[in-house]
């Protein structure tokens, strides 16, 4: 199947993303698809002989299904079977056409590759080591008392792996807690299938929900499982965030450097990233294990996607040390080298500097100079020398990575989102105001130590850890603050 995302009847403003959540409706008629748009989409379709399984206004997505022949002439390119890393994928031969119709409507063409797009931002430990529950780690950050996430929902995002139930009450039960609320929900045919990689995937899922589910048992968690493709990540965001009801945060532990995706992938993950905070959701994604580099050759600096997205609240790694009594000894950068990871930060080649980040002291690009959106935005403990435990398979072990810092700030978000009474959509503009370079942003724990390969921290936000780890009751209190303004 092919996903084919449309342009939106008008662009939002930074007014609309400081507005009030909108309805599914609302941003249908206000930022959706034109109704020429979605008539010229079936027409074209109906003449290639390709099938609509599904075209929604709101979304601005319709879904087709036809043979490779069929869907490869109405996009004028060829598809055909390749090996990479022993495994059979279809790719495209030449660059996309639409139907001259379509002209002009189309933001993106997905799915007719349907090779692997992203990994998964997970770090085991190289040495032996005990780590901290999430139940000692969020302590440490000073959660707001007399909250759990009740009444919000968190949504996971997978592209891969699966989940049982037995290992979740397994889990929580060693933490003295009752299992959350937890389901599965399938994407374009992908679907929880636990036990199957216990080294890989498996690892990411639990990691993510025992980490959620920890910090605020109140909330409903929903675990959105989708194909490792362009279209199948893109289509994930799109269903968790136009879920009735809309999930306070959604998570995501996937991503890649940002060169590693085309043009127009970008340009569909991030609208629809926009689109959910449009929704009243926050959307939050790792910032990477790779440090400065995020993988690249010649270790030149890069930064990963959707993570650098400006709709998109980027989450790097600290390495957190606990007192005997559970409080912070000490929060530095998380780098343990080449071999061990370090936690991904940067400039974006791709985003221009966001308004609300321009005073907060972003440097310029680092290879073609100029003004870039900066990553990541905040942080949180992600050193596997100082990771989590958790349970995966059956099989209790440690794990850190930025990995653990989206379902970190995820799951304090329901809680901020309890004790505020609303949920808070893009929250940057809130976070960043009255920022300026050198000077720590409240409601945050600032990390002035280390570095990530090319940035190192210092006073205030920096391309490490962002404006820092949080500080819960501090956040809480700016965030209620805001909301009444």
């Amino acid at each position: 199947m092919v996903t084919v995302v449309l342009q939106r009847r008008a662009e939002p403003t930074a007014a609309d993303f400081a507005a009030p959540a909108l309805a599914r409706p609302d941003l249908a008629e206000r930022f959706g698809a034109r109704p020429d748009d979605l008539a010229a989409v079936r027409a074209a379709a109906g003449a290639a002989g390709v099938e609509i399984v599904r075209a929604d206004a709101a979304s601005r997505l319709v879904r087709l299904r036809g043979t490779a022949q069929a869907l490869g002439t109405m996009f004028g390119t060829r598809l055909e079977r390749a090996e990479v890393g022993g495994r059979s994928f279809r790719q495209r031969v030449g660059e996309l056409s639409v139907p001259a119709d379509l002209a002009g409507a189309v933001v993106a063409v997905l799915g007719l590759d349907d090779r692997p797009q992203a990994q998964m931002w997970l770090r085991r430990p190289a040495a032996a080591t005990s780590g901290y529950t999430p139940l000692q780690v969020i302590d440490a950050y000073d959660p707001p008392a007399q909250t759990d996430g009740t009444g919000q929902t968190l949504a996971i995002i997978e592209l891969g792996g699966g989940f049982a139930a037995s290992d979740l009450d397994a889990y929580f039960t060693s933490l003295g807690m009752a299992t959350p609320s937890v389901s599965a929900v399938g994407v374009d045919g992908a679907t929880n299938v636990p036990g199957a990689d216990p080294t890989g995937a498996d690892g990411e899922v639990l990691l993510d929900i025992e980490v959620a589910g920890a910090i605020a048992p109140g909330a409903s968690i929903v675990v959105y499982f989708a194909p490792n493709t362009d279209a199948g990540f893109l289509d994930a965001i799109t269903e968790a965030a136009h879920a009735t009801p809309a999930p306070t945060a959604m998570s995501i532990s996937w991503g890649q450097s940002e060169d590693a995706w085309t043009a127009q992938a970008r340009a569909a993950m991030d609208q629809a990233c926009a689109d959910a905070a449009l929704l009243g959701v926050t959307v939050l994604a790792a910032a990477g294990d790779s440090g400065s580099a995020d993988g690249s050759p010649g270790r030149v600096p890069h930064v990963d996607f959707p993570a650098s997205s400006p709709h998109v609240l980027g989450c790097g790694g600290t390495r957190l040390e606990l007192s005997p009594s559970g409080a912070v000894a000490g929060e530095t950068v998380w780098n343990d080298g080449t071999a061990g990871g370090a936690t991904g930060g940067g400039v974006s080649d791709d985003f221009t500097l966001p308004a609300w980040q321009v005073a907060a002291g972003v440097p310029a690009r680092a290879q073609t100079g100029g003004a870039g959106r900066g990553v990541p935005d905040v942080a949180g403990n992600a050193d596997p020398q100082t990771g989590y435990r958790v349970r995966v398979d059956g099989q209790d072990e440690v794990i850190g990575g930025t990995s653990a810092v989206a379902p970190l700030w995820g799951g304090l978000l329901c809680r901020l989102a309890q004790g505020a009474g609303r949920s808070f959509g893009l929250l940057q503009p809130a976070f960043y105001a009255g920022a300026s370079a050198g000077v720590d942003a409240p409601g945050f724990r600032d990390i002035t130590s280390g570095d990530n390969g090319a940035y190192r921290a210092g006073p205030g936000w920096d391309a490490c850890t962002g404006l820092g780890s949080p500080d819960g009751v501090a956040l809480l209190a700016r965030l209620t603050r805001a909301g009444a303004g």
